[in-house]
């Protein structure tokens, strides 16, 4: 930065802004006046620019926020940590502006942002405006909060594997680089410059991210990369899935309030809903996924704040009528909250379909790569603050590294989730087929108890097919040990394929009697189908099926 500011216009510079959490900002209207995605300027919540009572008209020098990245390259270890901001130019010199050697502080903004306004483009060293009549547009501080999954896609891309890819990201990224590729922010703090900074941002008028705990540019890129997938306001990241939804519990229900869930889900979430909860005053009912009476039932004899559970379900792949659940809910006055992590943001839309909430383990399918931990939440605006202000308080952070890995991740996403949905699907009808196989839980076959509302309101249905081998545990053991692709393992949803034996894996601690309590036969298999050649996995579990 020391050739910009020993230049005759050192004094353009404007104190270094950073922003507050993520849930509290707004948005510049210049994002509806050109029907530009919110997630391409920040994401939902305009975390891009502060809102201004008046406008700014702005111009550059050609080239100038090229040759400023590069300055910025050059002299900064991590351009994520030290926002770049360039100087701005009037072209109407009766709002104060001077050529070089009096522009005010206050119309100082960060160039890239501007350039990121209208489809502004470097070319060649020249600015390109896009705009109708060729001049340069107004910023103004009006903000929809609309929520459609139209509002958070660009017009130019059609398909979620496009989004996946660009979203939070081209054009859009708070962070001042050329890269492609999205810079890891190492820091645990923020500084002010000066006490003034401090208090402006402490009372509203200066935006900042302040503490490592509180948000980072790199995590806000991954919050709107998945808000621009699921169709969110907001999204909030969190260590794990399990933190997700622990978080999400006790943000949500007070003290003497009721939560329904579902029989089959996660074995530790169940955990925590039936031991842990209790302690704080929390009851809960649990009812089959399908049983729609028994839903009535506890919200006309409850006081219910939340319905939780997942869609498809874990390990039985069991689906909820979202649409339906939630209109019965919210007559009530409870929240619903989906976990899609099975589903993928891919392949269901649950905020679309009603939802309040959809919670994903980005462990699993967004990371993709069985390689990094995480979670996140994703809702209305209002709903996620809430959720966001208990988690700053209870800490749980997602790693800025994590969130890197999970945005490289993400590129892949639709090809993963296209190839694995393909595979899991035929495997299933192969599986389903063959006579050491008693039965097959996966909801893309007519034999499924939710086919056809999982036809209704899924894409895709997902990688991961559980089933049930001709025999014992020690045969079931035996097709286990003799598969030579799946690695045994404790997940999901990665490039490779993962097997495993629930009774063993997770419900080694109970007897076989107690394990029949949640349905888990000691024959049950989960195999998660990675992105191998389907050949050779098709051969891979027939050669196993025979061994036994």
């Amino acid at each position: 930065m020391a050739a910009i500011t020993s230049s005759c216009c050192a004094r353009v510079l404007p104190p270094f802004e950073c922003r507050p959490e993520p849930a509290d900002f707004s948005t510049a209207a210049a994002k509806q006046e050109k029907n530009i995605p919110k997630s391409f300027f920040g994401g939902a919540n305009g975390r891009l620019f502060s809102s201004s009572s008046s406008s700014l008209i702005l111009r550059f020098p050609p080239n100038f926020v090229r040759q400023l990245s590069t300055k910025a390259r050059r002299n900064c270890s991590n351009i994520g940590v030290a926002q770049v901001v360039a100087a701005s130019w009037s072209n109407n010199s009766d709002a104060g502006a001077t050529s070089c050697g009096g522009v005010p502080a206050a119309t100082a903004v960060d160039a890239a942002a501007i350039a990121a306004v209208d489809h502004v483009e470097i070319d060649g060293g020249a600015v390109v405006e896009d705009s109708n009549d060729g001049g340069v547009k107004e910023l103004s501080s009006n903000n929809s909060n609309t929520l459609g999954l139209g509002d958070f896609r660009p017009p130019f891309l059609s398909s979620d594997g496009s989004v996946a890819i660009h979203a939070g990201e081209r054009l859009g990224r708070g962070i001042v680089t050329d890269a492609i590729t999205t810079p890891v922010v190492n820091t645990s703090a923020y500084f002010f410059k000066k006490t003034a900074d401090l208090i402006d941002f402490k009372e509203g008028r200066q935006t900042s991210f302040e503490y490592g705990r509180y948000g980072n540019p790199t995590s806000v890129v991954l919050e709107d990369k998945i808000s621009a997938l699921e169709g969110a306001e907001s999204t909030i990241l969190l260590a794990s899935g399990m933190c997700a939804s622990i978080v999400l519990m006790l943000a949500l229900v007070p003290a003497g309030g009721h939560i329904v869930t579902t029989t089959d889900c996660y074995r530790k979430t169940r955990i925590f809903i039936e031991t842990f909860l209790p302690k704080m005053g929390i009851t809960a009912t649990v009812i089959d996924p399908a049983d729609v009476e028994g839903l009535k039932s506890a919200l006309d004899e409850n006081n219910v704040t939340l319905f939780f559970t997942e869609s498809p379900t874990n390990p039985f792949l069991r689906c909820v009528d979202i649409k339906l659940v939630s209109e019965l809910c919210h007559k009530k006055g409870a929240l619903v909250c989906i976990d899609g992590t099975f589903a993928t943001p891919l392949n269901q839309k649950a905020l679309a379909l009603g939802a309040d909430f959809v919670v994903h383990s980005m462990t699993k399918f967004i990371g993709g790569h069985n390689d990094v931990l995480g979670g996140c939440i994703s809702g209305s605006k209002n709903l996620i603050s809430t959720i966001r202000t208990f988690h700053h308080v209870l800490g749980g952070t997602l790693n800025p590294n994590a969130a890197y890995l999970m945005i490289r991740g993400m590129k892949t996403l639709h090809l993963r989730v296209q190839q694995q949905n393909t595979t899991a699907l035929r495997m299933a009808e192969i599986l389903e087929a063959h006579p050491k196989v008693k039965h097959v839980y996966y909801p893309g076959l007519p034999s499924h108890p939710e086919h056809k509302l999982a036809k209704r309101q899924m894409t895709g249905f997902g990688g991961v097919v559980s089933f049930e081998v001709d025999g014992d545990l020690l045969t079931t053991a035996k097709f286990v040990d003799s598969l030579k692709i799946a690695y045994i393992a404790p997940s999901f949803g990665g490039c490779e394929s993962i097997v495993d034996q629930p009774a063993i894996m997770s419900y080694w601690d109970l007897s076989p009697s107690d394990r029949l309590k949640y349905g888990i036969k000691d024959n049950l298999v989960r195999f998660s189908f990675g992105v191998e050649d389907f050949e050779d996995l098709k051969a891979d579990v027939l050669q196993a099926l025979e061994a036994i």
